[in-house]
């Protein structure tokens, strides 16, 4: 039976955040899975785990050049969940990263190392 890595990392490759956040893993030695929007792909059922886990309003990045480039009707349409949820999978971009889920379901979202510290020490 294969090994399942202890985190699910998710987001972008040329995010600078992401980058940050996947090397402060690989050098604090935390077994961690990238998984890609664009490359791995993302259905409904994974961004649904994902906005359980956080909110659509904590997921939606609004002040990413991604949104900032969406028409203002596009924007102002999206004020609840199901609006928000079509968006993101239209343009995965606009969902904020890092999203760091532990294989025990606690989740993290954003990147700083004092808080990636103290979740990996208290959910391994």
């Amino acid at each position: 039976m294969a090994e399942t890595a202890s985190f699910i990392i998710y987001g972008i490759k040329n995010c600078d955040t992401v980058k940050k956040a996947r090397r402060w893993l690989q050098e604090n030695g935390v077994d961690a899975r990238f998984h890609d929007y664009r490359v791995d792909g993302l259905d409904d059922a994974l961004l649904q785990t994902l906005v359980d886990k956080q909110g659509w309003e904590a997921l939606l990045n609004t002040r990413g050049t991604t949104w900032r480039k969406l028409d203002e009707s596009v924007r102002a349409a999206c004020d609840n969940a199901d609006a928000a949820k079509a968006l993101m999978l239209e343009h995965p971009a606009v969902i904020k990263r890092p999203f760091l889920l532990a294989a025990s379901g606690e989740s993290l979202l954003g990147f700083k190392p004092e808080s990636y510290a103290q979740f990996v020490a208290e959910v391994k």
